[in-house]
């Protein structure tokens, strides 16, 4: 049997500052017969592909993916997991190479994807199951399962402009996932669902592989990926780097990026096309366990912004939510300024977590707007200097250090841990 997916040298070249075009036919084959000559000619002459403001998102990516697998897609931000899955979703078109896809694929790439925001959730359901090439009895057979799935039942009747980006999320996942298409591609959004329902999703997508259909699995969170995948592609700078067993990949992807995640910012991140990221981090890094620190962002844009929302990250290496630097006031909202960059300081009496190494990454919120970072640097946590019996192996002590006194009635004595 043949495989589902086919990729064959599929690379994406976009130029910055211009949206993508979608010319008639003819520019199109115009398009794709010159391609390879530019990127020949580009080779030559020592284009890098950035001097003339381009950017190659994916190059000379070959994989085949067999029916009934669950696919793990790995790699840090900018290594061209989302425009992968947009080629193999036909929502944009590669500059070089092709996608051969067998099958209906239902696609989950970012929160609310495929909904019309004037529709009600229940005709934007029907409007996906007929894309999907579903009859309208088909549809029917299995509404009710997927609004107790995205537990939307009391707003089915809304638009679903009205509904929070958490609802649109599980909506659009039911439906992905429910509406039976052969291939499943899942992007990062499972990240801004609660606890609970991620872990449904999870074993959703389990019993949607286990019924033959394919799933693509594109996520954070390593653990979730070793749990659900039996093979993955471990993406870099738009490259393959490695594909293989799944524990194999994760591996080299957290030895990679040990060395990658600097402990300060090193230049500016750009998150909206006009905000930008100039300094985030911990002092001092690395910290002591159970020492004072504080943690510092700034944020710049040349036009007036309202957060809703500005959130650190802190996760483990293996991209498990450890803790979140909730900068939210209930007296308003954080401005930044053309005239004024946004500072802001959450001071630490002490930092709880066990010795090693965390990862931080960082959402931000502006109305509809919104920007997810993971790994942008890396925090070091070193030993308590002064801890006054031998602690547990850092393996099996979790990931909090916690301080607390033991009273020994026998002896009548009290002890402060310091472990």
């Amino acid at each position: 049997m043949a495989p589902v997916i086919q990729a064959r040298g599929l690379s994406k070249c976009y130029r910055l500052g211009e949206r993508e075009r979608y010319g008639a036919l003819r520019d199109s084959i115009v398009a794709a017969v010159t391609a390879p000559v530019r990127w020949l000619n580009s080779k030559s002459n020592g284009e890098s592909g950035t001097g003339d403001r381009t950017i190659w998102a994916l190059r000379d990516v070959s994989f085949e993916i067999e029916q009934g697998e669950i696919v793990g897609i790995i790699g840090r931000n900018g290594s061209g997991k989302s425009t992968l899955l947009k080629i193999l979703s036909r929502i944009t078109e590669p500059t070089i190479g092709s996608a051969i896809v067998r099958g209906q694929v239902g696609s989950l790439l970012e929160v609310g994807s495929g909904f019309h925001p004037e529709l009600t959730g229940r005709e934007n359901v029907y409007v996906n199951g007929a894309i999907l090439g579903m009859k309208r009895r088909e549809i029917a057979r299995k509404f009710d399962e997927i609004v107790a799935f995205a537990e939307v039942e009391p707003f089915i009747d809304t638009p679903v402009k009205h509904y929070s980006s958490g609802m649109q999320m599980r909506l659009a996942f039911a439906v992905a996932a429910h509406l039976e298409p052969t291939i499943l591609l899942v992007d990062e959004v499972l990240a801004v669902g609660d606890v609970a329902f991620q872990k449904k999703c999870l074993g959703k997508m389990g019993d949607v592989a286990r019924e033959g259909r394919t799933v693509l699995f594109v996520s954070h969170d390593l653990t979730a990926v070793q749990v659900l995948c039996q093979r993955a592609i471990r993406l870099g700078h738009g490259q393959i780097q490695g594909m293989g067993p799944v524990a194999e990949q994760i591996g080299q992807y957290l030895t990679d990026t040990r060395a990658a995640a600097p402990g300060e910012l090193d230049r500016p991140v750009q998150l909206f096309d006009d905000l930008e990221l100039l300094k985030f981090g911990f002092s001092p890094n690395p910290v002591q366990s159970g020492h004072p620190a504080t943690f510092d962002i700034e944020l710049r844009a040349p036009r007036t912004l309202r957060f809703d929302e500005v959130a650190p990250l802190i996760e483990d290496t293996l991209g498990r939510r450890v803790a979140v630097i909730d900068f939210r006031l209930p007296s308003g909202l954080h401005e930044v300024r053309p005239d004024k960059t946004l500072r802001l300081r959450a001071t630490f009496p002490s930092i709880p977590l066990i010795e090693g190494e965390y990862r931080i990454g960082l959402f931000v919120r502006s109305g509809d707007l919104y920007s997810l970072k993971w790994d942008i640097i890396t925090l070091d946590v070193s030993p308590k200097p002064d801890v006054e019996i031998v602690p547990y192996r850092t393996d099996i002590r979790g990931l909090v250090a916690l301080e607390f006194s033991v009273t020994s009635p026998a002896a009548d004595t009290v002890h402060s841990s310091r472990v």
